[in-house]
């Protein structure tokens, strides 16, 4: 075949893949993000455990009653100002701050061909003062399609490469020390479903080290890492904290332990792992050897979740139209607020949520390339 012809057709397939989102299957369409919610099936369980990101309408009204009884959270909002030279922030979608006060912005912008097409991965270096220090991983090998990014204890910045299926560790002094799961050889693909004109059958079966769009990551207090993986393979991996593949739990569904998009991830204190089972309309919770403790409802869809620092803690999710949610560790409602109205958007206004405090949030989300920092009284 004609280089210039298989180059056109990659250069198509790519622009398609970024429309679609690598094309999820179709219980999976009505999760895209920025997707307008699609009404959700027939005989979909209420009260959590499937729904979707509308839900049904017993869930809708179960949720609009529980907020019509939950305090609501005052939120201050600041749309923060950053600039990066030579550059468009882009969809910032990712939020995450180290122990000096540094801002991290994981946004989908760029141009270099890396995945099937296009890629949208750049990770960009604020200081407190929200001056511009430096972009980490220029053009790395995992950069696809941005989607989270978290500061572990020890100021560690971890990226979540949903485009790459790759997770990668780096340094405070931005060296790479670790990279967890592999994405796909674009020369491979190539010549696959371009040249030969292969057809993808479905979802390939979930298999320990290889990731399927995944979403987020997080440690317990052994340094253990979790990662919620993610749209298409549905569970939550777990690895040892020198990289080892340890157990997995889920597969796509509405029961206890399925998941439909485990969207984020985050941990407490005591090493409980806090999944955002989005397209269940839950946050599911695991000891560290990925045991059930509870299932959390009462937040609509949560795309993410974080949880407060100090001696009390709360977890904070956000749903996609704006809401932010206040609850106990145990499961409690404590307060609800809106937020990211007046941007001449509708979806996606939460992507991240980075606790720095019980009072202050940072948010990123994927429509309004902007980051905010909310400050919260109740």
């Amino acid at each position: 075949m004609n280089m210039r012809v298989i180059i056109a057709m990659a250069l198509a397939a790519g622009m398609a893949a970024c429309a679609q989102e690598s094309a999820p299957p179709a219980a999976e369409s009505a999760n895209k993000e920025g997707a307008a919610p699609a009404a959700a099936p027939a005989g979909a369980p209420a009260g959590g455990g499937g729904g979707g990101l509308a839900g049904t309408a017993e869930q809708r009204a179960k949720q609009e009653e529980l907020e019509k009884n939950t305090p609501k959270l005052r939120i201050n909002e600041e749309v923060l100002r950053l600039n990066v030279p030579g550059q468009t922030i882009g969809e910032t979608v990712g939020v995450a701050k180290n122990s000096q006060g540094h801002l991290f912005v994981y946004s989908r912008t760029g141009k270099t061909a890396t995945v099937k097409g296009s890629a949208a991965s750049m990770l960009f270096e604020f200081d407190q003062n929200l001056r511009f220090v430096k972009e980490w991983g220029p053009n790395n090998y995992a950069s696809g399609f941005a989607h989270t990014v978290r500061v572990d204890k020890s100021d560690n910045v971890w990226v979540t490469d949903e485009g790459a299926n790759m997770v990668v560790k780096f340094r405070p002094d931005a060296s790479v020390e670790m990279v967890l799961g592999r994405k796909e050889e674009p020369l491979d693909w190539l010549e696959r479903y371009v040249e030969e004109g292969e057809h993808l059958e479905g979802t390939p079966n979930a298999r320990p080290w290889v990731f399927n769009r995944p979403t987020d990551v997080t440690w317990d207090t052994q340094g253990n890492i979790f990662i919620s993986d993610g749209y298409n393979n549905s569970r939550v991996a777990k690895f040892t904290k020198d990289g080892n593949w340890a157990k997995d739990l889920g597969k796509r569904g509405a029961a206890p332990n399925e998941f439909n998009t485990p969207h984020g991830i985050a941990a407490d204190n005591a090493g409980n792992i806090y999944v955002a089972d989005r397209g269940n309309r839950r946050v599911q919770v695991y000891n560290p050897e990925l045991e059930p403790v509870r299932i959390i409802e009462g937040m609509g869809a949560p795309w993410t979740a974080c949880i407060t620092p100090g001696q009390t803690q709360y977890m904070f999710t956000g749903d996609g139209n704006g809401k932010v949610y206040k609850f106990s560790l145990d499961g409690k409602l404590v307060g609800w607020g809106q937020s990211s109205l007046g941007h001449g958007q509708n979806g996606c206004l939460i992507h991240e949520l980075h606790c720095e405090s019980e009072t202050v949030l940072y948010k990123g989300d994927c429509s309004t390339w902007t980051v905010e920092k909310m400050t919260i009284s109740q």
